[in-house]
């Protein structure tokens, strides 16, 4: 049955009808209309079920906050869950579905839960903390499974996205938020100013609630006022407006983002993405994001035909929508008659409007009843009557000293109730980044602090607020008297709920959070069991959390809680506001970054040549890197063995180009890096090289590699090949905030030098033969620089293998020439390249540790044996103190140690847990594991190294692995240090 007006709707297209699905019915439309007026404009109220209780559901509200239709939107690789109907923009062939019921909608046995919790108290507050806890067995094989299957709404889709999304970064001096008349007021004057700006706005029209409310604007309707102010904008070549686009969340300096859906509302196209965010940078931000109206707490408040005055004004004016023929208004406020003027003038019938002001007066009340609309002052709403819509409703007087409905009951049928509680600031915006609120008793509501504003770096006010935001809620308040028809209205009185008979009628249930069924009684029940902090309570109850962010809940729940307590509502506080605003799509989050693009592989200038030359490729960090050389025939163990004996035997070359470089240069550089690293740095001298370590402030190992001091004010730190960007970021993080005085610089270059390992007993010979003027008898931890092979280069005399071993870098053009340069000097001394596993093998052989291996962000340097680069002449360096702690110090800690296996074929399995002894019906208490694992071709035996508790005292102990359900492994302790432990090999 349709409920479109013949005529009107300014948000809609007549001329462009659209058809949609709904639940499987092809149902009509036009251009302009959201899901939430197309669905009731055919006569569809009830939308889905609610979260916990399955209760019917119907749309609630016109705007973001709608608490209730959330429902699935599109299908196969475009389906996306939980959108909300009053912000999803209808477009032609739309696929809709209600969420949250099986089998259908209507006959939905999740419904048992609302009869079950009529009859008893089982879903109340807290009731999974206090339920799930006996017999025990049940709760791995009954409770969890039954849980996790509810858990949620909506279903994740399971198909590839085809869509495009991207990213925009802009920087302007303001922005604006809310296209209503204060936003559009705001960005008329910066323009004016000459201000370079944006206006935003999450709709897809200009004008926020004036054009619905039908007041004129400088003697002008408002629908006028709005096109001849939108069009003056637009002659601003320093302005822009993007509509469909919702302020997402406001950070520090003047950040925000911005969540535009571009073409949702048209077929899909692959010319264009589908939603965008944007990355701002503003001067100053406006939040004009106007005000929510508050829904009243009855009985059964919750049926599908109870929705906000305002938003049946809404559907009314702006999409021709009538959703009621006799609708009841409920009201604590002057401007819910508005909504009554509105439904009289559209055909409906109001039986009553229903106030609990003990005397109503005022302009609007007084049009009211000039219609003969009866107005019930001093009266409330017990509750709505109904199944699946509402019938009718009961109403009593309200008694002013005790709250309690007295006298005889009226009823009146009715099929929509049109409630106003007061209005809400959109404050969440302004609380992201630190905004305070203060409290209007007069008014009831939370508005911004200009005292207490968000600040940007130069301690000045970076966000402001106007308009409904800031608590003007009326266009006399905007505009100034002088510039409306708008008459006065009266003051609201508070009223946070409505009794039933006896306050809480058996089998009824009082609402306050919609979309996670928390209902009056959950709140009050929280303050009797001691949550008393709003915080406590937010989370026992579930009130205002997930995608809601407490938009229609808030503050009616914070009332009941501050009443229940005995305090006043500004002690009780605000739950913290956090973004984004309202849920933006994973799509928009992450931009082009999908399937190739997902994570850039970042390649050295050698990669094609290693792919050509049999490279079996792993990922380390951004990089791909040869695991090893595959020849005909082989496979990995085999490649590998292979690498090792070579670069032992003869001399081996491998691709070193992705540890991380970065120059640290400055006079202070040294005293810097003495901070940043464990050991003394600037003591190092120039043309030499040191191995660091670095910690984080908890005292942990996260990254080390070799510095080189390439001048008096200039250092080159190496790191891993993950780790370069993460140290680079840690570096900078200290030298902005805490060290900002200190005269140093620092970059990453990694990418600008190639990096080749010339490792085994040949590689001087190699480098000679390739042609340098550089003097290889410079000692071991050594720099110099010159020509290789006709190439620049920084020749480093350093050894991860434990054999001789140089290390070059060129700047990165010349890289593959110096691969291939090599290669060929090479050949007669049966040069081959190694990749990464050879590398991990060598180094383990010789004891050298692997950040991510031997380290898992609780170890520390004195954990693995690295005392003696932990200085204990410096006074301070990250982590420092912390090492200090306790338990950093104590006996027992996990240390790195040796293993060699019983049966020397055997390896132990990475991450493998030691115990003393294995015993059968007996406990096993785990006292260290393997973090490193091979076999080594050099010693012809299987090697490991692990953290294994007071493992320096343990030498030559013998510990049991249960490496499977009948399988045991048993390994010595011993020396980390399985070859060449005198360093003979690399200091020849």
């Amino acid at each position: 049955m349709s409920a479109r007006l013949p005529e009107g709707g300014l948000a809609i297209d007549r001329d462009r009808p659209v058809s949609f699905t709904f639940n499987g019915t092809r149902l009509p439309g036009f251009a302009g209309d959201t899901l939430a007026s197309a669905l009731l404009a055919n006569g569809q109220h009830m939308v889905g079920r609610s979260f916990k209780y399955h209760r019917p559901r119907g749309i609630v509200a016109s705007g973001a906050e709608e608490p209730n239709a959330l429902l699935g939107v599109g299908e196969g690789p475009r389906f996306e869950p939980n959108q909300r109907a009053t912000t999803t923009e209808l477009a032609d062939g739309m696929v809709t579905g209600s969420q949250n019921h099986w089998p259908t909608l209507e006959n939905d046995v999740g419904a048992l839960n609302a009869w079950i919790a009529n009859k008893m108290p089982v879903f109340s507050a807290g009731f999974y903390y206090k339920t799930f806890l006996f017999p025990r067995f049940a709760w791995k094989h009954v409770y969890e499974p039954v849980i996790r299957n509810a858990a949620g709404l909506g279903a994740a889709p399971t198909e590839k996205d085809p869509d495009i999304y991207e990213h925009f970064h802009a920087h302007v001096e303001t922005l604006v938020v809310g296209g209503g008349i204060a936003g559009l007021i705001a960005a008329q004057e910066a323009a004016d100013r000459g201000e370079d700006v944006l206006l935003v706005e999450q709709g897809h029209i200009l004008g926020g609630r004036a054009p619905a409310d039908g007041d004129a604007i400088d003697g002008k309707s408002a629908p006028d006022w709005v096109a001849e102010t939108e069009a003056a904008l637009a002659t601003h070549d320093n302005v822009r407006v993007r509509l469909r686009t919702m302020a997402s969340g406001v950070y520090d300096h003047g950040y925000v983002l911005l969540y535009e859906r571009v073409s949702d509302h048209l077929a899909p196209m692959a010319d264009r993405p589908r939603h965008r965010l944007w990355r701002v940078r503003a001067k100053n931000i406006v939040m004009a994001t106007g005000a929510i109206e508050r829904p009243l707490t009855f009985a059964n408040n919750d049926l599908p035909g109870v929705m906000l005055a305002s938003a049946v004004r809404d559907y009314i004016r702006l999409y021709g929508v009538l959703p009621g023929k006799k609708v009841v208004v409920y009201a604590n406020n002057d401007d819910a008659y508005r909504t009554a003027l509105a439904l009289h003038a559209a055909g409906a019938k109001v039986p009553a409007v229903i106030d609990v002001r003990p005397e109503v007066t005022g302009a609007l009340p007084e049009q009211v009843r000039a219609l003969g609309i009866p107005v019930m002052a001093g009266h409330g709403i017990a509750r709505a009557i109904g199944k699946f819509r509402v019938e009718e409703v009961e109403v009593g007087k309200i008694t002013g000293s005790s709250g309690e409905m007295t006298g005889r009951d009226d009823f009146y049928y009715c099929d929509l109730i049109a409630m106003s509680g007061g209005w809400s600031p959109v404050v969440h915006l302004w609380s992201h980044c630190g905004g305070k609120l203060t409290w209007d008793a007069d008014r009831s509501l939370f508005q911004p602090d200009p005292a207490r504003p968000p600040t940007g770096a130069d301690g000045q006010a970076m966000v402001t607020c106007t308009g409904a935001a800031n608590g003007a809620l009326t266009l006399a308040e905007i505009l100034g008297p002088e510039r409306t028809d708008a008459p006065a209205e009266a003051p609201l009185a508070p009223h946070w709920f409505t009794p039933s008979r006896g306050k809480y009628a058996h089998g009824t249930k009082h609402f306050v959070d919609f979309q996670n069924d928390v209902t009056a009684a959950d709140v009050r029940l929280a303050a009797r069991e001691g949550y008393e902090s709003v915080e406590h309570t937010k989370r026992y109850t579930t009130l205002g959390m997930a995608t809601d962010q407490g938009k229609t809940s808030n503050i009616n729940g914070l009332a009941l809680l501050a009443e229940a307590l005995g305090a006043d509502i500004p002690v009780v506080g605000t739950t913290t506001f956090r973004p984004p605003y309202t849920p933006i799509s994973m799509g928009a989050i992450a931009g082009s970054a999908k399937g190739k693009l997902f994570k850039a592989v970042r390649q050295t200038r050698m990669h094609g040549w290693h792919d050509r030359h049999g490279a079996d490729w792993e990922p380390v960090g951004d990089w791909y890197r040869p695991y090893c050389y595959l020849r005909q025939g082989e496979d990995r163990h085999a490649a590998v063995t292979r690498e090792v004996v070579n670069a032992r035997t003869n001399v081996g070359l491998l691709d070193a180009s992705t540890l991380g470089k970065i120059v640290v240069k400055g006079p202070d550089a040294g005293k810097f890096l003495d901070l940043i690293y464990t050991n003394m740095m600037s003591s190092l001298k120039v043309g030499r090289c040191r191995y660091g370590l670095m910690c984080t402030e908890n005292g942990f190992l996260f990254d080390d590699g070799v510095v080189v001091r390439t001048g008096e004010d200039a250092f080159l730190c190496h790191t891993t090949s993950g780790g370069s960007d993460r140290v680079h970021a840690h570096m900078e993080e200290w030298l902005q905030t805490e060290w900002w005085d200190l005269k140093v610089w620092t970059a990453n270059v990694t990418d600008q030098w190639a990096q080749v390992a010339v490792a085994g007993p040949a590689a001087r010979k190699v480098i000679e033969a390739a042609g340098t003027d550089i003097d290889l008898s410079l000692p071991f931890m050594s720099y110099a620089e010159g020509k290789i092979g006709g190439l620049p280069c920084r020749l480093f005399r350093i050894s991860f293998s434990g054999e001789l071993s140089f290390e070059i870098a060129t700047p990165a053009k010349g890289g593959l020439s110096l691969w291939r340069k090599l290669l060929a000097a090479g050949e007669p001394h049966g040069l081959m390249p190694y990749g990464t596993e050879a590398l991990h093998v060598m180094r383990a052989e010789k004891g050298f540790i692997m950040i991510g291996d031997e380290t898992d962000g609780t170890v520390t340097p004195q954990d693995l044996g690295l005392n003696w680069a932990v200085s204990k002449k410096k006074t301070d360096f990250i982590g420092k103190r912390a090492q200090e702690r306790a338990d950093l110090v104590r006996r027992g800690r996990k240390q790195l140690v040796g293993l060699l296996t019983e049966d020397p074929k055997q390896v132990l399995p990475d991450g493998a847990h030691a115990v003393k002894r294995v015993r059968e019906h007996i406990a096993m208490e785990t006292i260290g594991h393997v973090t490193s694992t091979y076999f080594s071709p050099t010693l012809g035996h299987s090697i490991a190294m692990g953290l294994v508790e007071d493992g320096l005292s343990r030498r030559g102990e013998w510990l049991d692995f249960p490496v499977d359900k009948d399988a045991v492994m048993r390994a010595q302790i011993v020396d980390p240090v399985f070859y060449d432990p005198k360093g003979e090999k690399q200091n020849v």
